[in-house]
């Protein structure tokens, strides 16, 4: 009992977390949305760089693409939170019904790590340079992986 109950524990905080950070980027819009639009402009990379063709600088799209991070985010904690109910309501059930539990956390879990990896890593670390801006962006990106990728192997181990 002791590891389903830390399995929704662990859970409902990256949960709690991820929704905290959507709160926040709809709360404090563009302290965010200046990084996302320096990130897309991809001004920091080098004037001459073979790489600037890559660089978006319609500020439209800026705000659509924070809009979907932000609705991605959103969408993954919530579905966390919805998946760690389940879990609680199934705490005392048989193994298996506890396992099928899982589903709807675990789908929330893939989200958050497939934003933080493709989203933040893949395009935004790679595709337009983030790093150039400075490492803490890459380095938060990858805290929100490790949390979420641990938390995925954790709840995805079977319950017996």
């Amino acid at each position: 009992m002791l590891i389903r109950y830390s399995k929704m524990l662990l859970s409902g905080a990256l949960g709690a977390l991820i929704l905290l950070v959507a709160i926040n980027n709809v709360t404090d819009y563009n302290t965010n949305f200046e990084i996302v639009s320096h990130v897309m402009s991809m001004d920091q990379v080098p004037s001459g760089s073979p790489l600037e063709w890559r660089a978006v600088a319609n500020p439209t799209l800026h705000r659509a693409l924070y809009a979907f991070i932000i609705a991605v985010e959103f969408a993954a904690g919530l579905l966390i939170l919805i998946g760690v109910w389940r879990l609680l309501l199934t705490r005392k059930a048989e193994a298996a019904r506890f396992n099928a539990a899982k589903d709807v956390a675990i789908v929330g879990l893939a989200l958050a790590v497939g934003l933080y990896l493709f989203g933040f890593m893949a395009v935004g670390g790679e595709w337009f340079q983030m790093w150039r801006i400075g490492p803490d962006l890459e380095q938060a990106a990858f805290r929100f992986i490790g949390c979420a990728a641990l938390v995925l192997l954790f709840l995805g181990q079977r319950d017996d």
